[in-house]
């Protein structure tokens, strides 16, 4: 006999149980909508996504030395932004190039198309976002960390963690351009 496995929301226990459910929730819809505008006005403005022009602001302080170095800095995994370090590179907008101390190596650096690019860019919400995380104290950080941990679990998310909107971003508007380019043939 096959076993319901929804889960669903267990009923308030108290007035003030709701209300700080109602506080969680809206302080994480809160990050989500600042995070979707940042990325929202980064590819209307400049045709890159929020995690693209994330992966520049970080670029922009200094090259990495290596995928891992930049995945460290912009605190995802290698693969990753590996995804939308390709994408910058066949845009120009980073260089690719062997390290001369380490021939093993790869510098990544940000062309001068890269630099200009980013004399134009809006606000990025990740830079704030790691900001506001930095400034809680050590022992805050864990307890977040843990929590947030428990919730994706619970949820059932087992997806590898992406930049902030990297591939939610990309696929509809390749779509809706595409729209826009085949209404516009048939015109």
């Amino acid at each position: 006999m096959a076993t319901n496995t929804i889960r669903r929301p267990a009923p308030a226990r108290t007035r003030k149980d709701s209300a700080d459910l109602t506080a969680a929730l809206d302080a994480i819809r809160r990050i989500v909508q600042s995070l979707r505008v940042s990325a929202r006005a980064a590819e209307r403005r400049l045709g890159v996504s929020g995690a693209q022009l994330f992966v520049l602001h970080a670029l922009a302080e200094a090259p990495a030395h290596s995928l891992n170095e930049l995945a460290a800095r912009t605190f995802t995994h290698q693969s990753s932004v590996s995804v939308v370090v390709d994408r910058l590179v066949r845009r120009r907008l980073v260089s690719r190039t062997r390290s001369a101390e380490d021939g093993r190596r790869v510098v990544l650096a940000l062309t001068p198309s890269g630099r200009s690019l980013l004399r134009s860019s809006p606000e990025v919400a990740q830079i704030r976002l790691i900001g506001a995380l930095r400034n809680l104290s050590g022992s805050e950080c864990r307890v977040l960390a843990r929590h947030l941990g428990r919730i994706v679990r619970e949820m059932g998310v087992t997806d590898a963690p992406a930049l902030f909107f990297e591939d939610a971003m990309q696929q509809p508007i390749r779509a809706s351009n595409t729209r826009r380019r085949s209404t516009a043939a048939t015109r």
